[in-house]
């Protein structure tokens, strides 16, 4: 039986069977009813074919972390029960088509015949919303409201479609309503205040506010999943926000196109994934020679080469750390939440103009794609930091000054001439070959990390960081499995850190790490972030906990792993 405080759902189909669409009814039908939701995807890389699941969890709290156990199945290809059987439970309810599964049927399977239904509703594009008021209808979620979700989604495609999912729904209800009444699912109770003040957004449209509250008004990209949802987000807005959105011929002209902008002082940012990341690595060097801020959004998937498009992985630290040749100065977040996604990419665009640096936004397919409730009030808008001066006749692009940051000045904005080269210059922009003032140069462009380090975000702490013995630390979208696992273990000897900037790292919150057992946690094959805590603090990590498949940290895994440490 599943636990009444935390359900959990998940909708199985191929591509191009609409599972997206359901879940696209759902969450918004729960959200407004007051429920806290949380929605994770993984889907093979294909166009038609094969078999990608969807999970909705609706809990008593908060959660943002994938959950192995299912507690209602919708199975709507035949490959269903090849990938899903480790998932079901004994107490799983599993609704398919009798029909479409075939010799893949189970006796203890509730038939649901949907090919029959989406065809009395008016032909099979109904499908989705049979299975969306058959699940509504299970959770008692009364079929008035989704009637009137319809209505509203639907009313500018005609009354044709508006008739024919409200049938769809009809018979969706009606068929959950002739089960035998012991077949139901027992909800959470929702918030007394409902879902009003409640946002429902996922990690891409996240990463899109971020950037338009930070004033960001240029991205260009070369698409590449799972990185691609932010051109598609900031162009979509682009009148309503004033950003110009380039999609480059390739990754190298992407970025090259971001710093032109910047140097032209726009708020650039340029979005990608690991292998087109590759490609732009000399433009990240060029970046780290002309002092030119920019912002670069690497959304992670599993490597190397083509690797698995569609699925998630942390493998791109050490790229995003030692990126670009030569010596320069750089910032990393990896935020781990939808909120923290919002702040962080602010905080990245402020410390890039700050520090004149570029400054990687780390995220990955899971954290993009994943969808939650979260408050209103979470969406926090950061003052703008814009360090761009009005140019003097006699300016010199590249001053030396005592914290390593010279004035920075556009074209245009004053009588100085603003002279920038790839070459090694001088404090003009002229190129020398004088090995005195290349020593000077490099220094300079190193003197800003100790500000870096200063102004780093510390880690958030999870937990009783003061009394445990143990902590278990991790950084980017495994915050919210990290969470959920430490408040269900609920024990005082192990608590979490979390870090959201993952370099450089502030000295300050070293002592947290003294005299505990360091656990990392990440979603690579040989614990990057481990590699770096080491590197930056001096102290050794006592265990990696890693997982390389391109599935997520499940809440079951990280229980088990925190049991492990529990009887040690």
């Amino acid at each position: 039986m599943h636990d009444s405080e935390d359900v959990c759902l998940v909708f199985e189909g191929a591509a191009g069977q609409g599972i997206q669409t359901v879940t696209g009814m759902l969450l918004p039908v729960m959200k407004d009813n007051g429920f806290h939701v949380f929605s994770c995807t993984e889907y093979m890389s294909r166009i038609r074919g094969g078999s990608n699941t969807t999970e909705v969890r609706i809990t008593t709290r908060p959660r943002a972390a994938y959950r192995s156990g299912i507690d209602l199945l919708f199975a709507m290809s035949r490959n269903a029960l090849d990938r899903l059987e480790g998932r079901i439970r004994p107490g799983t309810l599993v609704f398919a088509d009798r029909e479409n599964l075939g010799a893949n049927w189970h006796g203890n399977f509730i038939d649901i015949p949907l090919k029959r239904l989406s065809s009395e509703a008016g032909g099979g594009i109904f499908a989705d919303t049979v299975i969306a008021s058959a699940a509504l209808g299970l959770l008692g979620v009364d079929s008035g409201q989704f009637s009137a979700f319809l209505k509203k989604r639907f009313t500018g495609k005609g009354p044709e479609v508006v008739s024919g999912n409200n049938r769809a729904a009809e018979l969706g209800y009606a068929f959950i309503a002739g089960l035998s009444p012991g077949i139901s699912i027992e909800l959470p109770p929702p918030m007394a205040s409902g879902g009003g003040k409640r946002l429902l957004m996922d990690g891409t449209s996240a990463l899109g506010i971020g950037a338009v509250l930070a004033g960001c008004n240029f991205i260009s990209s070369y698409p590449m999943s799972p990185g691609t949802g932010l051109l598609t987000f900031l162009s979509s807005r682009a009148d309503d926000f004033g950003v110009v959105a380039d999609q480059a011929e390739d990754e190298i002209a992407a970025i090259n196109a971001g710093l032109g902008a910047a140097y032209a002082g726009a708020r650039a940012v340029v979005t990608t994934s690991g292998g087109g990341f590759d490609l732009m690595q000399e433009g990240v060097s060029l970046c780290g020679m002309i002092e030119t801020p920019i912002v670069i959004h690497i959304g992670q998937r599993p490597g190397p080469a083509t690797g698995l498009p569609t699925r998630t992985e942390q493998g791109d630290l050490r790229l995003a750390l030692n990126a670009g040749h030569g010596d320069f100065a750089r910032a990393i977040f990896a935020p781990g939440s939808t909120a923290e996604i919002i702040e962080a990419m602010q905080r990245a665009f402020n410390l890039a103009d700050r520090f004149q640096i570029p400054v990687f936004m780390l995220t990955d397919q899971y954290l993009l794609d994943a969808v939650c409730t979260i408050e209103a009030s979470a969406v926090q808008n950061m003052p703008l930091e814009i360090s761009i001066i009005e140019t003097p006749v006699d300016y010199r692009r590249f001053e030396f000054t005592d914290d390593g940051l010279s004035p920075r000045g556009v074209p245009g904005h004053g009588s100085g001439i603003v002279r920038v080269d790839s070459d090694e210059h001088d404090e003009h922009g002229l190129i020398t070959e004088s090995f005195e003032m290349r020593r000077k140069m490099v220094e300079k462009r190193l003197t800003r990390m100790q500000a870096l380090r200063e102004v780093a975000l510390p880690p958030a702490q999870i937990g009783s960081v003061e009394d445990a013995d143990t902590l278990l630390i991790c950084w980017g979208s495994n915050r919210g499995v990290v969470e959920e696992a430490l408040d269900i273990l609920g024990s005082d000897r192990i608590a979490g850190l979390h870090f959201t900037q993952v370099y450089p790292l502030n000295p300050a919150s070293f002592p947290l790490l003294d005299n505990r057992r360091i656990v990392v946690i990440e979603n690579n094959a040989t614990g990057q972030f481990a590699d770096l805590l080491s590197h930056e603090t001096g102290i050794p990590v006592d265990r990696r906990i890693l997982k390389s498949t391109g599935e997520p940290f499940s809440v079951e895994d990280v229980m088990d792993a925190l049991m492990e440490e529990t009887h040690e």
